[in-house]
């Protein structure tokens, strides 16, 4: 088990940007594949971004494709996303969630149900 910790939340405006950060502590960092989910007031929770244990595959869901960006530090067994041209529809809970193993293509791994591990999740409101 890995334990998770996000921070870089916040209030900004539309078009505005942000950059999240997760921490992890507990296990070896490299050896999980890690994600970006959110949850927005009402909905499910949702996929948003993978990123390979290497950090060499990257995957996105089509409404954040061209603004955002996540990355990883086994180094410093922290990953990040980096949000650009925010828009009112990204007010979500961010969370970070960790695979510890794939039978797969590590990118593959976009359910929530896949994910054992998960931060407490940090606020991102985007006003207009």
């Amino acid at each position: 088990q890995v334990q998770l910790v996000e921070s870089g939340g916040g209030l900004v405006q539309a078009g505005g940007s942000l950059r999240l950060s997760c921490a992890a502590s507990g296990r070896t960092f490299g050896n999980y594949i890690m994600a970006w989910f959110r949850q927005a007031p009402g909905k499910e929770r949702e996929f948003v971004a993978v990123i390979s244990r290497s950090g060499g595959g990257v995957y996105y869901t089509d409404s954040v494709k061209g603004r955002f960006t996540i990355s990883r530090d086994n180094a410093k067994s922290t990953v990040a996303l980096q949000m650009n041209s925010l828009k009112t529809g990204d007010t979500a809970v961010y969370y970070c969630a960790a695979k510890p193993r794939a039978l797969y293509s590590d990118t593959y791994y976009r359910a929530r149900a896949d994910y054992s591990d998960w931060g407490q999740g940090t606020q991102v409101t985007v006003s207009s």
